[in-house]
């Protein structure tokens, strides 16, 4: 299973209506965290779980859902996270 979908299935324990995830890893080629073998990617998540949280607040939700990921497989994250009735 790819970087994308594995993060995809993770994020389903936050139960989203929404989730966009774009490789953006070959804009970077060359920097240290993509040598290294991490990707960068761009997430737009939409999910009640967001709901009345502060921005810092969602992105540990991400955070936490990804797990491991985050320390060889992402190397960089951009996380727009928005609760249902923000859209």
């Amino acid at each position: 299973m790819n970087t994308i979908d594995t993060l995809r299935q993770r994020l389903a324990a936050l139960e989203p209506r929404q989730v966009d995830i774009i490789d953006d890893s070959h804009r970077h080629a060359g920097h240290a965290g993509a040598r290294d073998g991490g990707g960068h990617y761009r997430l737009f998540i939409v999910a009640a779980a967001f709901a009345g949280k502060r921005t810092m607040e969602r992105h540990r939700l991400v955070y936490d859902a990804a797990g491991d990921l985050m320390k060889r497989q992402i190397h960089a994250l951009s996380i727009t996270a928005k609760a249902p009735d923000e859209i």
